[in-house]
């Protein structure tokens, strides 16, 4: 997104603030807010609105500023932005398949809390998940990534990336009694290709696909 108009072209279905979904950055509860101040700026030449609601959370009385918008093509989507924003990831995209964003969650987590272990653990397990369901051969993690490389599903970046991982070599599932405790760097690498490794397979073609869908509506 190179400019804040661009906000809620893609994103949540419809074109209101889904505030059940906005986390209170002080206590941690979702949706119990209460809209105590809005504003919006319209777009010239346009119906497209950039909304600034500030809302007052109903359980600690805490303020957040939430900017959002709907599409500009009918309103089908929308998206937000919170500030302050909660310091613990609470979710994980909707268009990603619900078990492989689990374990990226826990992943994320455990990066914040400084986890190493657990976090390198996780991240291994989301991979390992979001390999296989694109079908990818192979007894380990680089293997099945280079598998889904040669098939073109990965571009060569990812493959190599992934050889300068060591984390990737290591097996969540066997793991060696004797091995030393994960380096942080380590483990921030591991987490960061999965990152980057679930938007090329997930959100990507998502986007794609809502672009597609808006192009066809359209016409």
């Amino acid at each position: 997104m190179s400019s804040w108009w661009q906000l809620g072209e893609s994103g949540y279905s419809g074109n209101k603030l889904g505030v059940y979904r906005v986390t209170c950055a002080f206590c941690m509860e979702s949706g119990k807010f209460k809209s105590v101040f809005h504003a919006e700026k319209k777009k010239p030449n346009s119906d497209k609105k950039l909304n600034f609601e500030t809302l007052e959370c109903a359980n600690c009385n805490g303020y957040v500023m939430v900017l959002w918008s709907a599409s500009e093509y009918g309103g089908r989507s929308h998206d937000y932005r919170v500030l302050p924003w909660p310091l613990q990831i609470e979710k994980f995209p909707e268009h990603w398949p619900e078990t492989i964003g689990r374990y990226w969650l826990q992943a994320q987590r455990n990066i914040q809390d400084e986890n190493w272990d657990a976090a390198a653990v996780m991240a291994r397990s989301a991979l390992q998940l979001a390999l296989r369901d694109q079908h990818a051969n192979g007894n380990n993690l680089k293997r099945e990534i280079d598998d889904l490389a040669s098939k073109g599903v990965l571009p060569p970046t990812m493959q190599e990336w992934a050889n300068h991982i060591r984390e990737l070599g290591n097996d969540s599932a066997h793991p060696n009694p004797e091995q030393g405790p994960t380096n942080p760097q380590d483990a921030r690498d591991i987490v960061e290709f999965l990152n980057f490794l679930l938007e090329y397979l997930y959100t990507f073609p998502y986007q794609i696909q809502r672009y597609r869908e808006r192009r066809e509506n359209d016409e």
